[in-house]
């Protein structure tokens, strides 16, 4: 951690209030990107960014300084997102389903295809939330599905199931992208039937 920062923290620390505006300015930004890999819109993002704000500074004073700062507020922010589409969770439901892994067909034409950030968000934004969301906590995230059934308090089962079919739709979105991105003359003949 640099020197800046620690100075910053110390300073916020004191309730110093310029420090926590220029805290909160350093990394809005990406604490509001990861809210927004949550979430269904930008206002319930912004929700869950407020309150993973409110959480930062208010123990700011247990955030140990051999730690990532930025690691730190992300847990946080993670955190807050979860417990928030918890909160907001209409059906839940248990699966007994083992995960299935995609066929090697998919996984051939996935590494094949090139794709924007942008393109992969679009396709992340389509799945199902609770797909979403442990595709999120899983692939881009790295949460074990232990984690994440703790975190959602859902079955180990069911993280892994959601995990499965997430990857298949997630695979199926970028398929389509893929197959609507090539010339007429490159796609099978019955993709133009």
């Amino acid at each position: 951690m640099d020197q800046e920062l620690k100075d910053l923290l110390e300073r916020c620390k004191a309730e110093d209030r310029s420090a926590q505006t220029a805290l909160y300015r350093r990394f809005s930004s990406k604490v509001f990107a990861t809210a927004l890999r949550y979430t269904d819109s930008r206002d319930e993002a912004a929700d869950i960014a407020q309150e993973s704000w409110v959480k930062v500074f208010r123990h700011l004073a247990k955030f140990k300084e051999f730690n990532s700062f930025e690691g730190w507020v992300r847990r946080i922010t993670v955190n807050t997102a979860i417990t928030h589409y918890r909160r907001n969770l209409k059906h839940r439901y248990h699966d007994d389903v083992t995960e299935t892994l995609a066929t090697p067909r998919d996984m051939e034409a996935s590494k094949k295809a090139d794709f924007t950030m942008s393109e992969i968000q679009t396709a992340m934004a389509a799945l199902p939330k609770g797909y979403r969301t442990v595709v999120q906590l899983y692939l881009v995230d790295g949460y074990s599905h232990k984690e994440i059934a703790e975190m959602l308090g859902v079955d180990i089962n069911t993280s892994k199931s959601q995990l499965s079919r997430g990857r298949k739709q997630l695979q199926a979105f970028l398929a389509a992208m893929s197959q609507r991105a090539k010339p007429l003359s490159e796609l099978p003949p019955e993709a133009t039937d």
